[in-house]
């Protein structure tokens, strides 16, 4: 009797020990419906995530392209103020070439004018308006 003993408690703690190791299999129709709706959600959830990523991805491409085109416009601009101000310096230059070169001949043309006028112009007779009959 206490053979038979040992073996049923023997085999008791090995199929206890089975169940142990391999799991319940058996899930309570409540829990299985919250497994699922979190499992629902979790899809749920990924999915939202991947197209954020997705929109986080595109905006990321578009700021880097409006980035470069802000460096190029940015350079185009220090270029071209460099060219409005070298531009600016020539003109300032070219202008005082022309004020020197202008300023003596602008006292002998003046003088020059007078004495080749024509003496007084005699102004011209009117005629008398014509009669109508």
């Amino acid at each position: 009797m206490v053979k038979v003993i040992c073996q049923r408690t023997l085999v008791g703690v090995v199929a206890v020990t089975g169940l142990a190791l391999s799991g319940c299999d058996y899930w309570p129709p409540a829990l299985q419906a919250q497994l699922e709706q979190v499992r629902s959600e979790v899809q749920t959830v990924n999915m939202e995530k991947a197209q954020l990523q997705n929109q986080i991805n595109d905006l990321s491409k578009a700021k880097q392209d409006l980035q470069t085109q802000v460096d190029d416009l940015s350079r185009m601009n220090r270029e071209k103020t460099g060219m409005i101000a070298s531009l600016q310096n020539q003109v300032e230059t070219l202008r005082a070439k022309a004020v020197k070169v202008m300023a003596p001949k602008a006292p002998a043309k003046a003088a020059a004018k007078p004495a080749a006028k024509p003496a007084a112009k005699t102004p011209a007779k009117k005629k008398a308006p014509a009669k109508r009959t």
